[in-house]
């Protein structure tokens, strides 16, 4: 018989911390649902729609008032998921992970994970409360904006198209033109 050992986000941190995944590089792991997650490096696609986005956020928000994130763990209590792109509150300290409460806007780029991050993602995101989540659809040129969380679910799915302009709830006047993210030869 054999067993599956589910880790928390304790013991996830403690593994962290000695080093246990340090020969993993390029490769990036995060902790869903107790169990590791081994990521692809990402490809040149993938990290062209990161940049993108990175700049329109540094270009969108008040560093005051919101910390970017590129490709960095968030604390979701037992889960430490590795979203693209997180907008969060200020934080005190850079030594701690944001915390779900934290998260005013997630994104995930999506060029070949689009089933987990609309599946497995968002209902972990809905789990906990997390505002916005966007998933980039690489693929579809498309963005699917989920949002109002409520009993483990979003609320409200919307998938715009490559002509459609769509702005976080946390920055309306932050307006993001989808045929000039989709746009790959900018």
């Amino acid at each position: 018989m054999s067993t599956i050992a589910k880790l928390s986000g304790k013991d996830f941190d403690r593994m962290v911390l000695r080093g246990a995944f340090a020969d993993l590089d390029p490769m990036k792991v995060e902790l869903i649902y107790g169990e590791l997650r081994f990521m692809n490096p990402a490809g040149p696609v993938h990290d062209g729609e990161i940049e993108y986005l990175t700049n329109w956020s540094y270009a969108n928000t008040s560093r005051q008032e919101v910390s970017i994130r590129v490709q960095s763990s968030i604390n979701c209590g037992d889960h430490r998921p590795e979203p693209d792109l997180v907008w969060s509150r200020r934080m005190t300290t850079r030594r701690e992970r944001p915390t779900h409460a934290d998260v005013l806007l997630l994104i995930e780029v999506s060029d070949s994970s689009t089933e987990q991050d609309l599946g497995e993602k968002a209902k972990l995101y809905a789990e906990h409360d997390i505002p916005e989540y966007w998933v980039v659809d690489v693929q579809a040129e498309q963005v699917h904006v989920h949002r109002s969380s409520s009993q483990g679910k979003y609320q409200s799915i919307q998938s715009y198209h490559k002509s459609a302009t769509i702005s976080p709830l946390c920055q309306p006047a932050a307006t993001l033109s989808l045929s000039e993210q989709f746009d790959l030869d900018s």
